[in-house]
């Protein structure tokens, strides 16, 4: 059997087979040769064509829809800077600004982009993706208050205190808004299947199923798998995810410039390591394409993973989740003092909601269930009844229309649902009474979702590590999805969040829990 030059698959086979997240365990076994005789054009070479058709072009809109990103925000942070610089001197000085002021006011954009810059918050593998982007933010504005700080003191200048300590809040809280604004920019071209970066997954195929299935899932981080690149089987895999394989593990440079690929993607193979992937990095530095390897660990957020170089080698070090210490004890301090406040700021709307509870149907207003927090200890959860009384009682009845399996029993149209109830579980106000479980201690504003006792006598050693941190009024399975969720994907997220916990995750969490009240997607 001889194969091409100009071929991308190296073996060639008399049947393709396509392997998807819930084949890929046993595609290999299942396949059977075709009878012999004339043979089509191979499926993955009409979809390589297809895919060659479709994306010809993308490379160039990529790359200038990014450099007009990263152009916008130059602007608009320099603008932030500007308008935050006149806004504080004019309400300092009552709207009669000093020469010196207006000429800090003309400086400071400057400086501002330049200590994002020296940050590289421009970077394009950090714009319009992940959280980095914001941190290097937050990290400039830290260093803008030194430089003026430091600047006052060195040239005597006595700057304001009320000026240096209102211009640096006020320029990162407008340079956020600006690159959130940016952001739903680009998210919105993602989705339509633009701006997208095209990625070449190369290892084993079970591993490339699952990184394909991954970036479909999330096109807002800007990538789609356009080729694969997997060992060779006696079985020839035309698809992995629905991405057509291109070649083995030999004709990864080959699949790089047929394709025009702006990142190849490595997993799980013990051919690609050592010599081999270092050989691999410099033949793409040559071409300017990026290489991303995974490392095989699921679910561990960036933070926890640094390098270390130890007598030559670069070792992935993994840190252990902060479960203790002074992390630790700020989240507990911040929940006492944010959860006080937001009971405080809440109490109006508590009351009223109150009132429509009982006016609504007979019973209490608050329904109190017994619940399990931290390290198993039991506590009493509150919420306003959103159901009639005899709820449990009737809940016999309704097993047939169960949605949540076995673990969790969930009806998206509850007949013990009152009319009141209905509106408050579509936005979140029957949880408001947990804000005094966070002020008792019971819980934290973040955390996973407080199971039952009866959930937790029947979970597994993974689920089990769901009680190593206090539950949460929301969490990261209230703003991915609600009641929509499966209880393994639940579980899943509540994992997620337990591994990786930080105050900046939990800041993020809250951000979204908002934007997921406005929008009840997944409430009843």
């Amino acid at each position: 059997m001889t194969t091409s030059r100009g071929d991308l698959v190296s073996l060639e086979t008399e049947q393709d087979v396509t392997l998807s997240a819930e084949s890929v365990s046993q595609g290999a076994q299942d396949g059977t040769r075709g009878a012999a005789g004339p043979r089509a054009e191979p499926v993955w070479r009409r979809t390589l064509v297809e895919v060659t058709a479709r994306t010809t072009g993308r490379s160039d809109e990529a790359s200038r829809i990014v450099a007009r990103y990263r152009a916008a925000a130059l602007a608009l942070d320099a603008t932030a800077a500007l308008l935050a610089s006149a806004a504080v001197a004019g309400a300092r000085f009552s709207g009669r600004i000093g020469l010196g002021y207006l000429a800090l006011c003309a400086v400071l954009p400057l400086v501002w982009v330049a200590v994002l810059a020296w940050n590289r918050a421009y970077e394009p593998r950090f714009l319009g993706t992940g959280t980095e982007e914001y941190r290097r933010i937050l990290t400039g504005g830290f260093v803008l208050f030194t430089v003026l700080t430091v600047a006052s003191f060195s040239l005597r200048a006595e700057l304001s205190r009320l000026y240096v300590g209102g211009v640096v809040p006020l320029t990162l809280a407008l340079t956020m808004l600006s690159r959130h604004t940016l952001r739903g920019w680009l998210f919105r071209l993602r989705r339509q299947g633009r701006a997208m970066q095209h990625v070449l997954v190369v290892g084993r195929a079970d591993a490339a199923v699952a990184v394909a299935d991954k970036l479909r899932n999330e096109p807002q981080h800007g990538l789609v798998v356009v080729g694969a690149c997997v060992p060779a089987v006696e079985v020839h895999v035309s698809h992995v995810a629905d991405v057509p394989v291109v070649g083995d593990l030999g004709r990864i440079l080959e699949a790089v410039d047929e394709l025009g690929v702006h990142v190849v993607a490595v997993v799980s193979h013990p051919d690609l390591s050592g010599h081999a992937l270092r050989r691999l990095a410099w033949a793409l530095e040559e071409r300017d394409v990026e290489l991303v390897v995974s490392p095989g660990i699921v679910e561990v957020a960036g933070p926890r993973l640094t390098i270390r170089p130890v007598a030559g080698l670069s070792l992935l070090h993994l840190e252990r989740p902060a479960f203790a210490g002074g992390r630790r004890v700020l989240k507990v301090l911040v929940d006492a003092v944010l959860g006080t406040a937001l009971l405080v700021l809440a109490a109006p709307a508590m009351l009223a909601v109150a009132v429509a509870v009982k006016l609504d149907s007979p019973g209490p207003v608050l329904f109190r269930q017994t619940r399990v927090g931290a390290a198993g200890r039991p506590f009493t959860m509150l919420k306003f009844r959103s159901m009639v009384v005899d709820a449990e009682e009737r809940k016999a009845g309704l097993v047939h229309l169960n949605e949540g399996g076995e673990m969790l029993f969930k009806v998206r149209a509850d007949p013990r649902v009152t009319r009141v109830g209905a509106f408050i579980r579509r936005f979140s106000l029957d949880e408001l009474p947990q804000l005094v479980n966070v002020v008792r201690g019971d819980m934290s504003l973040v955390g996973p979702r407080p199971p039952l006792p009866c959930e937790v006598e029947r979970y597994d050693h993974d689920a089990t590590r769901r009680l190593r941190v206090r539950p949460g009024v929301t969490g990261l399975w209230q703003v991915s999805g609600r009641s929509d969720l499966s209880w393994e994907e639940s579980v899943l997220l509540d994992l997620r969040y337990v591994d990786n916990w930080s105050l900046a995750l939990d800041a993020v969490i809250l951000w979204r829990t908002a934007r997921a009240v406005l929008r009840p997607q997944g409430a009843y």
